[in-house]
């Protein structure tokens, strides 16, 4: 039997997400300049301090602060990301996505977690690709929606240690 419009599944984002049809098709009416200031982004970590080498539990809420449901464009099909000292995902890999655009819905007051942890290492592509640990000191986690220009976004600032 085909997944009814309730039905819950986790997409390639993360999110465990349910189709709602009502949701999809009103979301649309809100025009996007509204939509995009009504999706705030937190990030957090679940400890401040870390030693050189731990793994970093992220995680990322994204909210609609409307009481009616709205839909937000993406320029492509990457709806949100993370980054360390602006590392996208930790590293300096160039990843291309596509050029399609992406759409993610809220419903009224919604909230999106998700949840990652990050191994603690930065990928550096080259010959050979290598992980290197993090210097001791301040990094920076941001996690933002995937739009061009003025987005929402989140950053906290974590310390490694030796």
């Amino acid at each position: 039997m085909p997944p009814g419009p309730h039905d819950t599944t986790r997409d390639s984002q993360g999110f465990d997400e349910s189709r709602n049809v009502v949701t999809d098709v009103l979301g649309k009416f809100v025009p996007q300049w509204l939509a995009r200031r009504a999706i705030s982004v937190r990030v957090e970590t679940d400890r401040e301090t870390y030693r050189v080498g731990d793994p970093v539990e992220v995680t990322v809420t994204l909210r609609n602060g409307l009481p009616l449901p709205v839909t937000i464009a993406t320029p492509r099909p990457r709806l949100w990301g993370w980054s360390v000292d602006g590392d996208l995902e930790a590293s300096d890999e160039q990843v291309y996505t596509g050029d399609a655009p992406g759409t993610l819905s809220f419903r009224a007051g919604e909230r999106k977690v998700i949840s990652h942890t990050w191994d603690g290492r930065f990928k550096r592509v080259g010959d050979p690709t290598r992980w290197v640990e993090p210097e001791p000191g301040e990094h920076e986690v941001r996690a933002f929606l995937a739009l061009d220009g003025d987005r929402p976004a989140d950053a906290v600032t974590i310390r490694f240690e030796e």
